[in-house]
């Protein structure tokens, strides 16, 4: 089994057949994602204007409908009620849910951040008492971190519980705002600081404890049909045995679930992205101007064919994260953790994948709605046509589970605090590369076999991202942490190389199950992805180097960065034409 560790990507070559790819899901994976798409096509897009009006009792409806066929408790143990698939086999069914728009973020908020911190921190007591009913839909859950003053700075958090005077109970005093599924949660996972203590702990608080109120619904830009309220705890009364782990333990407990949440969303806006890339094929092929299909139009062609490129790279990465998440809790488990620490351990270690996810994932969905309202015209800006709901729900993600900034900023101090750890060599590499810049390049026999092209491509951007990375924390130091505008610089460049990488191993993958003759348009979207992420890399790392280098030091590393970006001519015109044919063809988001 492979023994990848996190943010290892950087500087270690991975191989095709390591990564899961979706094109091998099994028989029973097609059931559940088709189960998952039935269920939205049947029950939540016919209802879609009644649930964005707050219908009263419409989302818990559905939920109890989903509950039915067991989606809400497929990665639950059987013990509990149960499905206990795997990770991947979950990661599935979030994406093909995340085409649901308002319901989707209900389904996953309950599913996730309500039910998991009890699953994987309950004692088992709690475990036994709170998860069957989670997992059949009897009781719905939310997740009370986010108070006014304490947003991406959670820790600051002012919430209070005090012990009562029988050392019976805890009371709860605070805010919480933002609180998705707020309006009809029966549990409430709550984050509050015992006394005077510097750290979170977190508690399990039932609904009917009593001293919660609740304000009205937000009325918010999009995502108009998830209940989302502030919730005010007055001398809430929680029994002791309702705290959820160790005191002061919550803001691990929050940090943990917040990865899990990250790399779900992903998932979710991958999911709506596909949708709304068949919705906006489907337009191009329906609407006629000047005698002829929209779709026959090069300007239109280059928009469909960028949406559906974004899309299947950000899912090869999606899922070769999760197969290493997936395979990291096999080894834990062998090692002898309990399943659900394993579970934890394993999305701990792929931590910096699981943000740069975040980040892509919600970038492409909002790629993708803004050129689908943009390909829908007028209409893409009428309510009522698809669009401009996907367009305003589409927004919320780049703000949810850390802002994209914040994860920007989380990617590269996780790497540089696994480096300082001993955990990755990130120093070695990274002399290696300047070490290099010094040497005349090499011009060993070319290698003809299939992709070696693409694979020094991407060595080389490894080279490129280690360069800037490496120069900059040795010339700043300390400094680096507060130089944030050349930490996004260098977390930008990360994503790109692993998105690059990810799409790379991907389509070789393909290639080895199906023949090369057969990927034609697979390849074309490989090509395009790594000639496109050449010249991002390219800006971000100039911006990075202009930012802190000077004089022979600077013009060093822009050349070597010019030769680490280079890649051969390539014709994205006619690539994005062949791309946009085989969708207008299948009428649908198709790769």
């Amino acid at each position: 089994m492979p023994t990848t560790k996190g943010g290892e990507f950087l500087i270690k070559e991975t191989e095709a057949k390591e990564i899961f790819i979706t094109e091998e899901s099994t028989e029973e994976q097609q059931m559940i994602i088709q189960t998952c798409e039935d269920f939205l096509k049947q029950e939540v897009r016919p209802v879609l204007d009644r649930l964005d009006s707050q219908e009263d009792g419409l989302a818990v409806k559905l939920l109890d409908k989903a509950a039915e066929l067991g989606l809400l408790g497929l990665n639950v143990p059987e013990e509990y009620g149960g499905f206990e698939k795997d990770f991947v086999t979950g990661m599935l069914a979030t994406e093909s849910l995340g085409a649901g728009h308002s319901f989707s973020v209900s389904i996953a908020a309950h599913t996730g951040i309500g039910t998991l911190p009890i699953l994987y921190y309950g004692n088992e007591e709690q475990k036994k008492k709170y998860i069957p009913k989670l997992a059949n839909g009897e009781w719905k859950a939310c997740y009370c971190l986010t108070e006014p003053n304490a947003g991406s700075d959670a820790n600051s958090g002012k919430t209070k519980a005090v012990l009562s005077a029988d050392g019976k109970h805890y009371l709860l005093n605070g805010q919480k705002m933002w609180i998705t599924n707020g309006g009809f949660a029966d549990i409430f996972t709550v984050f509050a600081k015992i006394d005077n203590d510097e750290t979170l702990s977190a508690f399990i608080v039932e609904k009917n404890f009593g001293g919660i109120t609740l304000n009205p619904e937000e009325d918010k830009m999009g995502i108009k049909g998830s209940s989302t309220r502030q919730v005010f705890f007055n001398d809430c009364k929680v029994p002791v045995e309702n705290l959820l782990s160790e005191r002061q333990n919550g803001f691990k407990i929050a940090v943990n679930i917040l990865n899990m949440g990250r790399i779900k969303l992903a998932a979710a806006a991958l999911g709506a992205s596909k949708q709304v890339a068949s919705q906006s094929v489907q337009y191009s092929n329906e609407r006629q101007q000047f005698g002829r299909p929209i779709s026959k139009y090069g300007a239109i062609r280059y928009k469909l064919a960028e949406q559906a490129i974004r899309i299947y790279a950000c899912e090869a990465a999606l899922y070769r994260a999760t197969q290493n998440i997936e395979d990291a809790i096999s080894t834990l488990i062998t090692g002898g953790l309990n399943k659900g620490k394993a579970i934890l351990k394993g999305v701990e270690q792929f931590a910096v994948e699981a943000a740069i996810l975040k980040v892509h994932g919600s970038e492409t969905l909002d790629y993708v709605v803004d050129e689908g309202v943009q390909i829908y015209g007028g209409m893409g800006y009428s309510a009522e046509a698809p669009m401009e709901r996907a367009y305003r729900d589409s927004r919320i993600n780049r703000i949810f589970e850390g802002t994209n900034e914040i994860n920007r900023m989380l990617i590269m101090d996780m790497m540089l605090k696994r480096a300082m750890k001993g955990e990755l060599d990130l120093l070695g590499p990274a002399n290696k590369v300047a070490g290099e810049l010094m040497s005349i390049p090499d011009f060993e026999a070319e290698d003809t076999t299939l992709f070696a092209a693409e694979k020094k491509h991407i060595a080389n951007f490894k080279k490129a991202t280690l360069m800037v990375a490496g120069s900059a924390v040795q010339k700043l130091m300390m400094q680096l942490s507060k130089e944030q505008e050349i930490l996004m610089n260098i977390a930008d460049m990360l994503i790109e190389l692993y998105i690059a990488e990810s799409l790379q191993l991907r389509v070789e993958k393909l290639v080895s199950l199906r023949r090369e003759e057969n990927c034609t348009q697979q390849i074309d979207i490989m090509h395009v992805c790594i000639n496109d992420a050449a010249d991002r890399l390219n800006k971000y790392g100039k911006d990075a180097i202009n930012s802190f280098a000077e004089g022979d030091e600077q013009r060093m590393m822009l050349m070597g960065l010019k030769r680490f970006t280079k890649t051969e001519p390539l014709n994205t015109k006619e690539a994005r034409r062949r791309i946009a044919d085989k969708l207008i063809k299948e009428n649908k988001y198709c790769f």
